[in-house]
């Protein structure tokens, strides 16, 4: 077990899954108060780290390419405050940060999950139904169904058609762009069939986004449908059967009983030593040695 609680949020880890709750404090942003609390399982992670800094630092934590549907909505254009795996971290708990970090180091190698991209969603994308207004419309998502209804501040040649209604077993694509300068960002769908190369403020499928605030919500409704589009990795073309003499493991042999028993007894060393220099508390260090027992 591991905990760090800062104003910034909250992250535990209980050896199988990584809980990550936002802060209440002012400066936590608004996509991730409300994204809520996350519930990451082991095998969607790919690395976690932490960046010391004079007056602060940060925990981040790097998801396996394709686990995680809100990443691959937004496609690495979150903004450093609204990303969820991004945690500020205060000079005086660095020795928690970096407890934490070895915990889930350890545990990603001792259940050895794998370094390469899911070949599905692990992770089941921001809760529905879900409705946000933002830019020149509204964008609603019950789950089946993307509805999107204009405002006064919409061009008429696409207000002009109403209020849309897409299906999702009709869409082949989404994708969330914030804006970037002097150029617009947008939230797009594209329909099987019938995809448009027409601007943002002019295609009837896409809300044109213009800077605001509410603009990172949007990125929400994008993961909430990416979730139940097809996974990228079932679009790719089928590999060709290969004789089974030429195949290459997908990952190496797990190690020897031996060598995770030896991890685990040098873990529970390390706890000891972080216990005596006063950087786990008694509680935080006998809670970590019984979450470390219970894998031996």
């Amino acid at each position: 077990m591991a905990e760090i609680i800062q104003r910034d949020g909250t992250w535990t880890f209980d050896g199988d899954t990584l809980r990550l709750t936002p802060g209440r404090d002012r400066g936590v942003s608004l996509l991730r108060r409300t994204l809520g609390e996350l519930t990451v399982p082991l095998d969607a992670l790919a690395g976690i780290s932490v960046e010391q800094g004079r007056k602060s630092g940060r925990l981040r934590l790097r998801l396996r390419d394709g686990a995680d549907p809100l990443l691959q909505a937004t496609g690495g254009r979150l903004a450093e405050s609204d990303d969820p795996y991004r945690l500020t971290v205060e000079p005086d708990r660095y020795g928690v940060a970096e407890y934490m970090v070895d915990e889930v180091r350890n545990a990603i190698v001792l259940d050895q999950v794998p370094s390469g991209p899911a070949d599905r969603y692990l992770l089941p994308g921001p809760s529905v139904p879900l409705s946000v207004s933002a830019g020149d419309g509204t964008a609603s998502f019950d789950g089946e169904h993307v509805r999107l209804e204009w405002n006064w501040k919409t061009e008429e040649a696409k207000s002009a058609g109403g209020a849309r209604t897409l299906a999702v077993a009709d869409l082949t694509a989404v994708k969330w762009q914030p804006t970037a300068g002097l150029e617009n960002g947008y939230l797009r769908f594209t329909v099987r069939g019938a995809e448009s190369k027409a601007p943002p403020k002019y295609d009837p499928n896409a809300v044109e986004l213009w800077g605001f605030k509410k603009d990172p919500l949007m990125a929400l409704v994008a993961a909430a449908v990416q979730a139940r589009l097809p996974h990228p990795a079932a679009s790719e073309d089928d590999v060709r059967a290969v004789p089974e003499e030429l195949t290459v493991p997908a990952q190496a042999p797990p190690p020897p009983v031996e060598d995770a028993h030896d991890a685990l007894l040098r873990r529970l060393r390390e706890l000891g030593d972080l216990h005596l220099a006063g950087i786990l508390t008694d509680e935080e260090f006998t809670a970590a040695k019984k979450a470390v027992l219970k894998r031996m």
